[in-house]
C-alpha cells in the first residue's frame, strides 16, 4: 500500500513539475494571446508593432486591459487606434501599461505598504501610475484621475507578469 501511494505522489509530482515548466515556456505576448479576454490588447499590441519589444528579455511588468475595458472607451476609440496613422498615439497608450521589472502581486503589495498606502510606478513611457489598495483590492490611478482595478494577479511568463485590469488606463 505504501508503495502505490508513494508511486502516486511520485507520479502526481511529475506531472505538476511538467505543467508547471509548461506554464513558464511561455512569454507575456503568448500568454495574453491565449487569452480570450485580451484579443483587442493583442491586436493593439501588433498595430503598435510592439510584439517583438514586449517578446524581447525584459523583464516587464503588464497591466494588461482586458476586452471589456477597452470596450469602455468612447466608440470608435478602438477602431481609429488600431489605424496605421495612430501607431505611435497607440504605442503610448499601451506601453503607459508597462513597468519596467518583475513586479508580482507581493511586491506591489509590500510597495503599498511600504510607501503607506500607495506607491507610484514609471512606466517604460516614462509617464506615472499610482497603485493604492481599495477596499482590499490594487486601484491604479493613471494622470487624469481615471481608475483601473487589478482583477487577476501573477500570470507570469518568460520575460515578466502581467496583471488584468478592468479599465484602460490613459497617459496624459
Amino acid at each position: 500500500m505504501k508503495s502505490i501511494l508513494k508511486s502516486a505522489l511520485l507520479i502526481a509530482a511529475s506531472i505538476f513539475t511538467v505543467q508547471s515548466f509548461a506554464l513558464t515556456t511561455k512569454d507575456i505576448v503568448d500568454i495574453a494571446a491565449g487569452s480570450a479576454d485580451h484579443t483587442t490588447l493583442v491586436a493593439a499590441v501588433k498595430a503598435a508593432d510592439l510584439v517583438e519589444t514586449l517578446k524581447s528579455a525584459g523583464p516587464f511588468t503588464v497591466f494588461a486591459p482586458t476586452n471589456d475595458a477597452f470596450a469602455k472607451l468612447p466608440n470608435g476609440t478602438v477602431e481609429t487606434l488600431l489605424l496605421p496613422e495612430n501607431k505611435s498615439k497607440l504605442a503610448v497608450i499601451l506601453t503607459y501599461h508597462v513597468v519596467a521589472g518583475n513586479l508580482d502581486a507581493a511586491a506591489v503589495l509590500a510597495a503599498i505598504k511600504k510607501g503607506k498606502g500607495k506607491v507610484v510606478l514609471t512606466t517604460v513611457n516614462g509617464a506615472k501610475l499610482t497603485a493604492s489598495l481599495v477596499k482590499g483590492k490594487v486601484t491604479l490611478t493613471d494622470e487624469n484621475g481615471g481608475k483601473s482595478t487589478v482583477t487577476a494577479t501573477d500570470l507570469k511568463g518568460t520575460n515578466g507578469v502581467i496583471h488584468v485590469i478592468d479599465t484602460v488606463l490613459l497617459p496624459k
